[in-house]
């Protein structure tokens, strides 16, 4: 049957639902149209679709990256299906093996549920927690006996997990693969019957997995669930995936200055794929900011109405609003803050190596990074760029001035710090 008989099939309001879902997501198997069938059935049985994610808290930070897959889930909430995350408080043991060319380090029960913790709290930032079901895999697999692994593990062939691009990259590389990484797939298919999945969402790297869960099903007499994968977005730097260990990260809990000013420095060829990936946006609201730029609306003022559409997501619209108004009295209007607003620093006798200095005031999160911003020529004092980064600042004032105030520290354009002289302040008393 061809692609628009299947449509005609199909309740038109239902349809339109279905692509609007179904924008920016690869859906398997046949896409869009199973999505629709999928959505008509459970109209028609006058029931919600039970739509499963599930999340390992291997860390306790989330950034824009992860909101990716919830903002799709918060649109089928929306359209008021049931929302179901997976906790993976038994999976996290073990450790999801895609992408790894090492076996994954085993967390404590304790790690774990420090970190769901944290995970839950910033989850609640994109979901209505209250209509969310939250559910823990440790619940059923932990009491697992031997018998019901047994069976489990015959649902698939040790030639199918290999299969497995993670497995494969390590075999070619003659790298260890340890037998319950192998079981990894199976326990997350596990959990799709558990929970009566009718579909499951994943980044595009958990193809392999989500899939698995399909085979898993059926393996256990259930209908097999659709899998809805999500792409992974490109961090601040434009190259690499979205990730606290690149660096390139925008952070939940980032204050709104950060978040406002990290998301300017994604490149322009990204901003139309960060207002439909990481936005509340519709589809018609994108395509009309897509169609401005086609007219040759310059990029940098598209780029501000993203910050402040993130900001205000996480922060309210109060303080998105704020954080662009300082941004155009910055960076258009070139208008440092007033002292007052800056927070000051009490420089110290003996005083820190610049890059120390930067740790102390919070400018930079770490040494490396802080060493990072020097090399880059971030770095400016009384508009002085700094390439030192052992180099103190006393050496770079001509004499400490009587009030003690030694100058601005600044990073990039929108970041300060009022540092001011110890010693001085001290010959003053």
């Amino acid at each position: 049957m061809s692609e628009n008989a299947e449509q005609d099939k199909i309740d038109p309001e239902i349809l339109e639902q279905a692509q609007e879902l179904a924008r920016g997501a690869e859906i398997l198997p046949h896409g869009t149209n199973a999505l629709a069938n999928r959505l008509q059935s459970a109209k028609k049985d006058k029931r919600p679709l039970r739509v499963k994610f599930g999340v390992d808290p291997t860390s306790s930070d989330l950034h824009l990256g992860h909101t990716v897959v919830l903002r799709k889930l918060q649109q089928f909430q929306e359209y008021g299906h049931r929302v179901v995350i997976i906790i993976g408080g038994f999976t996290a043991r073990i450790g999801d093996p895609t992408g790894r060319d090492i076996t994954r380090p085993p967390l404590s029960d304790e790690d774990v549920q420090i970190n769901a913790k944290t995970y839950l709290d910033q989850i609640g930032c994109v979901l209505d927690l209250e209509k969310t079901e939250i559910t823990n895999n440790a619940d059923w697999l932990k009491p697992m006996d031997l018998n019901n692994i047994i069976k489990l593990t015959s649902s698939v062939t040790v030639n199918q997990l290999l299969a497995k691009e993670a497995f494969g990259n390590r075999l070619d590389k003659q790298l260890p693969i340890s037998l319950h990484e192998l079981l990894y797939p199976l326990l997350q298919g596990y959990d799709s019957v558990a929970v009566r999945a009718d579909i499951e969402f994943g980044g595009t790297d958990q193809r392999f997995n989500n899939l698995q869960g399909r085979e898993v099903q059926l393996f256990y007499n259930m209908e097999p669930q659709l899998v809805l994968l999500m792409p992974l977005i490109e961090g601040t730097d434009g190259e690499r995936k979205m990730s606290k260990t690149y660096g390139n990260h925008i952070a939940l809990k980032d204050s709104p200055s950060d978040m406002f000013g990290k998301c300017m420095r994604i490149p322009d060829n990204l901003i139309i794929k960060y207002f439909n990936l990481t936005t509340t946006l519709s589809g018609k609201e994108v395509e009309a900011i897509e169609k401005e730029l086609a007219q040759g609306v310059n990029p940098k003022d598209i780029k501000l109405k993203l910050a402040e559409q993130i900001v205000s997501q996480y922060h309210g619209k109060v303080k998105a609003e704020l954080e662009l108004q300082n941004w155009n009295k910055i960076h258009s209007q070139r208008i440092l803050p007033s002292i007052e607003d800056m927070q000051t620093y009490i420089l110290p006798h003996p005083h820190p190596q610049l890059f120390r200095l930067l740790v102390e005031t919070g400018l930079a999160s770490s040494s490396s990074e802080a060493k990072r911003l020097i090399a880059e020529g971030a770095v400016r004092f009384n508009n002085k760029t700094i390439d030192d980064p052992s180099g103190g600042y006393l050496q770079l004032v001509h004499g400490n001035q009587p009030s003690g105030e030694l100058g601005i520290l600044q990073i990039g354009r929108r970041k300060f710090v009022r540092i001011v002289s110890e010693l001085a302040l001290e010959e003053r008393i």
